[in-house]
Formats: structure tokens, C-alpha cells, sequence
């Protein structure tokens, strides 16, 4: 007997099972009232939001192009220093992969943590988007929202090593409590 027919003679005489050729969908009063909590959320978020980052308009820049920015109050030795990758970084953000909203509210955090953990020179990195639909849109949208921070007071493109223009230094204004340190630290004894 092959395996065929003792399969067969093991099962018996079987009927199959009907099956209704239709799903019957019922949307619950629960799922409606879930729904409706959650746009009430997303308004409330929205309120509560103190993101000041414009998400309106950006020019946008191209793949290669460096961006700069220094504030009248950078001298230009530090200025050369840190464009060309002399400082020390002391944290960097990704934004390979994120959305422009995602972008967004990431640099927003990233931008106040470092200045609440009192750090100077950071690295953000948004890729060149040279093979995207729309070329270099976080960089143009970076390139935008760090001109929008007080506490920046300069940023450039990084240099090759750092991932040239796919990425850009952040000089941040140094805090109170670090220029009191340094104040002590330099004082004639």
C-alpha cells in the first residue's frame, strides 16, 4: 500500500467543511469613540507643541552644496578650527531614513538636550539625498532649522572623514555655567 492510500484509509470518510464565500465587517461604537479620542489627542499634542521649527517653506540646496552659517560674534580663527573639523564632537544625530516631520522634531531634541548637558561642537548627519525624489531635502531643511536656533552660533559642512556634505558641524553657545568655569579657570591667582 503506498502512502497515498493509507493517508486515505486513515482519515475515513470525511465532509468538508462549508465555508461562506463573505466576511461580515461591523464597525463597534468602541472603535468610533477610540477614533475620535485620538484626533482629539492629536489636536491637544499639536497645542502643547514647543517645537518653534518652521515646517512651511524651505530653498531647497543641492547634494554637493556646503552650508555655513557663522554668527558676527564667532571669532574667525575659531570659525577656521571648527570648519575644518578640528574640535572635538560630542554627539552626533542620524536623520538618514527619517521624514521631514521626524527630522523635524529629532533636531529640535537634539539641539536642546545638548544644551542642557552643557555640549559645544555636535555632528548632525542628513545625507547628501542625491538619489531621492526630491535631492538634498533634510539637508535643505536642516540648513534651515539650525538658522533658527539662538543657540547656534555657527555650522558648516563637515569635512570627508566626517561625512563632508552629507553632514554639518553645529557650534552651540556656551552656557553660564560653562563660561563661569572657564572665567575660574583663567583667573589670574
Amino acid at each position: 500500500m503506498d502512502d497515498f492510500s493509507e493517508f486515505k484509509a486513515a482519515i475515513g470518510d470525511v465532509t468538508p467543511l462549508k465555508v461562506e464565500p463573505k466576511v461580515i465587517l461591523k464597525k463597534s461604537q468602541k472603535d468610533s469613540l477610540t477614533l475620535a479620542q485620538r484626533r482629539q489627542a492629536a489636536i491637544t499634542d499639536n497645542q502643547d507643541d514647543t517645537n518653534h521649527l518652521s515646517d512651511s517653506y524651505v530653498d531647497m540646496v543641492q547634494p554637493y552644496d556646503i552650508i555655513e552659517y557663522k554668527n558676527s560674534g564667532v571669532q574667525e580663527g575659531v570659525y577656521r578650527k571648527f570648519r575644518l573639523g578640528k574640535y572635538q564632537l560630542d554627539a552626533r544625530l542620524d536623520l538618514h531614513r527619517r521624514t521631514v516631520d521626524q527630522a523635524r522634531t529629532e533636531v529640535f531634541r537634539f539641539i536642546e538636550d545638548a544644551m542642557k548637558y552643557d555640549l559645544r561642537n555636535v555632528i548632525i548627519l542628513h545625507g547628501k539625498g542625491e538619489k531621492e525624489a526630491v535631492p538634498a531635502l533634510l539637508k535643505s531643511w536642516t540648513n534651515k532649522w539650525l538658522r533658527e536656533f539662538e543657540d547656534v552660533i555657527a555650522f558648516h559642512s563637515a569635512q570627508p572623514q566626517h561625512g563632508g556634505t552629507g553632514a554639518v558641524y553645529v557650534m552651540l553657545r556656551k552656557s553660564e555655567r560653562k563660561k563661569q568655569e572657564t572665567r575660574e579657570k583663567h583667573r589670574i591667582k
